[in-house]
């Protein structure tokens, strides 16, 4: 099957799939403190089994399929800017924001944790305050900022590993070597080759949680292992993904199957995982082995079914959409903090777990909107985030040349 994307149209479903994945996240965190034991500094009265469901099946494929795509369009940007520009793109849009909202996310969040610390009692009136933390390069909370830490070692890696390769190839034939050998990974066969090397990874973590999958690289400097390759293999494919677009169609047209298989992989790898059991799974045992293989195939099968399916059926232009994608950035830098104070704030309130769930999601997600809407879209934090900075209302010359009915 050939693609009817050239490397200059723009690829409205996987827009839509980096906003779903980073919108995600909202519902995801929120979920958090109703797990049915302690997984969160905020623990709600009302509890459940179901929510400890509802994140793993986001977090099972969502940053591995936003890493897919982020190396996807790594390689479109690289194409047509060149390196300086390129470099000199993200040094704006990722390594900026995350120097500039780092502390006022941190902030936010520290305020939550005092907030939560009075309301559950942990800290007496008049008591002295405990010292606090210190941090180094191996602890350093990046928070749920850590994507764009990642983002840009994948980006130094990538433009490192490029350059000589681009040196040797003038005359194209490693470049068509490459292709082909992307050609042959992408088939039904593309999870298990995936998830190999991810399972190894896995079961040689000592700290690997099965029930979180790929370990996020929320603390230090340095990722571990397994996040490295799980997000970088990622990474990688998507990156020579954007060599050959005909393989999106490929990818699309098996995304049946690839969905089987992550039902399938997924619900093996939550009962080998002990469900939300969160102790670690320290020896490289034999059943460690078997459980690492599982999550990892369940991981990629979901990530490139997610990928294929958001092509098969949301690839029109939809408004709507194309306005989500634009606010999700802004959303997913803002939500943390809001999420915990909602979540401390309702801890108590009577009323069953998904209500209140939907209720913080669907609060987080207001404020957000509003916020982008008002503070963001149409100023210097839109293009400063997104390139674009959207007018408040359209030219009156456009306006104009609009011929009436």
């Amino acid at each position: 099957m050939t693609s009817t994307a050239t490397p200059t149209d723009r690829l409205h479903g996987l827009d839509a799939l980096r906003a779903g994945a980073l919108l995600l996240g909202v519902v995801l965190h929120a979920s958090l403190s109703f797990f049915p034991q302690q997984a969160w500094i905020v623990a709600d009265d009302s509890r459940s089994i179901g929510a400890a469901v509802v994140f793993f099946a986001i977090h099972l494929f969502r940053m591995t399929a936003f890493f897919l795509i982020a190396g996807l369009f790594a390689h479109m940007m690289l194409a047509r800017r060149g390196w300086a520009g390129f470099a000199r793109d993200r040094l704006v849009r990722i390594a900026g924001p995350l120097a500039a909202f780092w502390l006022p996310v941190m902030a936010g969040i520290v305020t939550a944790l005092v907030w939560n610390a009075h309301a559950s009692g942990l800290i007496v009136p008049g008591a002295p305050p405990p010292p606090p933390p210190t941090y180094d390069w191996t602890n350093f909370p990046l928070t749920h900022l850590w994507f764009l830490w990642v983002l840009l070692l994948f980006y130094a890696a990538a433009l490192l590993l490029r350059a000589p390769f681009a040196a040797l190839d003038r005359g194209g034939g490693w470049g068509r070597i490459v292709d082909r050998t992307t050609g042959a990974l992408v088939g039904p066969w593309t999870p298990v080759l995936l998830a190999a090397p991810l399972a190894l990874a896995l079961w040689l973590d000592p700290a690997w949680i099965a029930f979180f999958a790929v370990p996020t690289p929320d603390e230090g400097l340095i990722p571990d292992a397994a996040a490295l390759v799980g997000f970088g293999l990622a990474f990688g494919l998507g990156f020579l993904l954007d060599r050959r677009r005909d393989l999106l169609d490929r990818i699309a047209g098996w995304s049946p199957l690839f969905l089987a298989m992550a039902v399938l992989s997924g619900v093996a790898a939550w009962g080998l995982a002990g469900g939300p059991r969160l102790t670690p799974m320290v020896e490289p045992t034999a059943a460690k082995a078997l459980a690492a293989a599982v999550m990892a195939l369940a991981v990629y099968s979901s990530a490139l079914a997610a990928v294929g399916l958001c092509l098969r059926f949301l690839s029109g232009r939809s408004p709507v959409r194309r306005y989500l994608a634009d606010a999700s950035y802004w959303i997913y830098i803002l939500h943390l903090p809001l999420v915990m104070l909602a979540q401390v704030w309702v801890q108590d309130w009577p009323g069953p777990w998904w209500a209140k769930l939907a209720g913080v999601s669907a609060g987080v997600f207001a404020v957000c909107l509003v916020t982008y809407e008002l503070l963001v879209r149409h100023s210097f934090l839109g293009r400063f985030l997104n390139g674009r900075r959207v007018p408040w209302r359209r030219a009156p010359q456009a306006a104009a040349a609009v011929p009436a009915e």
